[in-house]
């Protein structure tokens, strides 16, 4: 069996140092304030970029290009390596696109080399938990086919529940209608969205508050979740720890079982989903 390498990028939302110690190669995705200087993910503390977001900065985001995909290819295939992508949904961006076409262009410079390339359709640590399995997976000794037939088959599985304290965020990037947004802002009405089978943001439903929100969020998790009592889910939060916390404390008062990993929102998803979001990551009956 030859020896393979699982790559990723940032829109998983795990930290770097994590990602290292599963041994998984990652492409940083950039962002930028109005001042127009570009960062690499990572190159600011979450912290600061959340500071900047609830003092009204406005950040925007750009996908890697294929060529960044290529330079990271390659220094596992130069290795005599093959090469497992898992990445970012391209219902939210063009970054896994990017990933197919750089491994497109290097199964022809590399043909004794396998390269995969999948597209998650997920994001943030839904990303992550697909990539926790997959290298799962590989340590139990799977190959490549095996490993990348394992992520495809998870990925309808694979529940994003989530919601925001301020709709603001997703109105600028067309995901919510300005009425919606207003409703939210006045009336305190807090939207449960999900990501659905293409990998798009989709709003399910609308309810009265944080608490509530929360708690819609805890039932999904209890009425859908493959094993609720003993099964692996993440919470992701914009630098809201303690709300994270809470959500957690709701599925265990019903029975489920603790969060396996919290993890805080980067720069890409922030970017569209601002500060207080707080997302439910699961293997579920379907999405």
């Amino acid at each position: 069996m030859s020896e393979y390498v699982i790559m990723s990028d940032t829109g998983c939302d795990i930290e770097f140092d994590t990602l290292e110690k599963w041994g998984v190669g990652f492409s940083k995705l950039t962002f930028h304030f109005e001042d127009g200087a570009e960062h690499l993910e990572g190159e600011m503390s979450k912290s600061e970029f959340y500071n900047r977001m609830r003092a009204g900065e406005v950040s925007k985001t750009s996908a890697v290009n294929s060529q960044a995909f290529k330079e990271l290819f390659e220094g596992a295939l130069r290795q005599g390596k093959d090469v497992l992508y898992i990445g970012f949904s391209s219902g939210i961006s063009a970054t896994s696109n990017s990933g197919k076409m750089a491994a497109n262009e290097l199964r022809e410079e590399y043909p004794d080399r396998k390269i995969i390339a999948i597209d998650t359709l997920c994001a943030s640590a839904g990303e992550g938990l697909i990539l926790h399995y997959a290298v799962e997976k590989k340590n139990s000794g799977a190959d490549i086919e095996e490993c990348a037939k394992y992520v495809e088959d998870m990925i309808p599985k694979l529940a994003h529940w989530f919601t925001v304290e301020d709709l603001v965020y997703l109105k600028r990037g067309g995901r919510v209608s300005a009425a919606a947004a207003f409703a939210s802002g006045v009336l305190g009405i807090k939207p449960v969205l999900h990501v659905d089978d293409e990998g798009k943001l989709i709003n399910m439903m609308k309810v009265r508050g944080r608490s509530q929100s929360l708690k819609a969020i805890a039932k999904k998790y209890m009425e859908t979740a493959l094993d609720p009592q003993n099964g692996l889910y993440y919470i992701s939060h914009g630098d809201c720890l303690d709300d994270a916390k809470e959500l957690e404390s709701m599925i265990v008062a019903e029975g489920g079982n603790k969060c396996a990993l919290f993890t805080t929102i980067g720069m890409i998803i922030g970017s569209h989903a601002g500060p207080g979001t707080i997302a439910l990551f699961f293997l579920a009956s379907g999405r």
